[in-house]
């Protein structure tokens, strides 16, 4: 029924607690689909004696090639109709697969789900990491996951169980340059295609300073920001669609950049500073949310970080009778 995509790369140390969460589940038929990407402190071994022991963990092994070549080697592997992933030193609750499926089987739209996380240990987890944390804990049902695709990605991507004919029909992970995940939940709303979330934590997110996200350049911010660009350009921004940046900071600045550099015209920045006001930003003019009413053609982006902000521009937007995410998306 379901299949567990868990790529492993130097592990050894916290494999047997991930794997042990994994067959602990309360979904009994599922198999695990482990690939070595190329371990040299033994855990191809640790995966060797659980294989030893359970017939359900299957174990590849191919040379160094990264994740997104071990994920791809795990899917095309997998027999299950659905796909859960799962990282080499997290831990699952033993309700984490049950509740996920029983979601994608009562509401048939949806073409996968995530679960809410917690990181651990506490000690090793920054203040960002916890707010990041409560955002993707409080973005829950599909239309909230839906708006908020261009803030980050509204899933996390150890708590992923998604349909294997969705991730089929947009051809699996890809390596773009930027985040495999990221990329591919795009692609899936792109396609059409809902997700869901468990709204009760259920998976247990390590925190480690050597940890992919913090250490590859595929997951810097210049790279999110491209991967955000190339997604707006082929569904919101078609057929040369301006938009319109509410906020002139760093990031209303840098989505602008990227934007205009893509073939993107910005036909206006939003301020409340009245000093900004009558000003032009990269040859577009700056005016105040008043005025930022009477854009109705583009689409407008809310690119302000500050706490609070995008709620704000939310509310002038839906009261200027704007709708979400055909009118304007949040982007920070």
């Amino acid at each position: 029924m379901v299949s567990v995509l868990l790529p492993v790369r130097d592990d050894a140390e916290y494999l047997d607690q991930a794997v042990a969460s994994i067959l602990a589940q309360t979904v009994r038929d599922l198999e695990v689909v482990a690939v070595d990407d190329g371990s040299t402190d033994g855990s191809a071994e640790r995966l060797d004696a659980w294989a030893s022991r359970d017939g359900r963990v299957r174990v590849l092994r191919q040379a160094p090639a990264g994740i997104v070549a071990a994920l791809e080697r795990a899917r095309a592997a997998a027999s299950g109709p659905y796909l859960a992933r799962m990282d080499a030193d997290d831990v699952a609750h033993e309700q984490r697969f049950a509740r996920q499926l029983e979601l994608l089987q009562t509401d048939t739209t949806l073409a996968g789900c995530g679960c809410g996380v917690r990181y651990f240990p506490d000690e090793a987890v920054r203040a960002g990491a916890r707010r990041y944390e409560a955002w993707l804990n409080r973005t829950v049902a599909p239309d909230a996951i839906e708006a908020a695709l261009f803030v980050e990605c509204p899933l996390a991507h150890p708590t992923f169980f998604l349909r294997a004919e969705a991730v089929d029909a947009v051809g699996g992970y890809r390596d773009a340059g930027w985040p495999e995940d990221y990329d591919l939940v795009l692609r899936l709303w792109r396609a059409g295609q809902r997700l869901g979330k468990v709204p009760d934590v259920l998976h247990r997110w390590r925190e480690r300073p050597d940890r992919l996200s913090r250490t590859s350049a595929a997951y810097a911010r210049e790279a999110f920001l491209s991967c955000k660009v190339h997604h707006l350009r082929r569904s919101l921004l078609t057929n040369d669609r301006a938009c319109v940046v509410w906020g002139s900071g760093p990031i209303g600045k840098a989505f602008s950049k990227a934007l205009r550099a893509a073939g993107t015209r910005v036909a206006a920045f939003v301020e409340l500073d009245p000093r900004k006001l009558g000003q032009t930003i990269h040859g577009a003019p700056v005016v105040d949310p008043g005025q930022a009413l009477g854009y109705r053609g583009p689409l407008h982006l809310a690119a302000v970080g500050q706490k609070g902000a995008r709620e704000r521009i939310r509310g002038v937007l839906r009261a200027g009778g704007f709708r979400e995410v055909s009118d304007f998306v949040a982007v920070a």
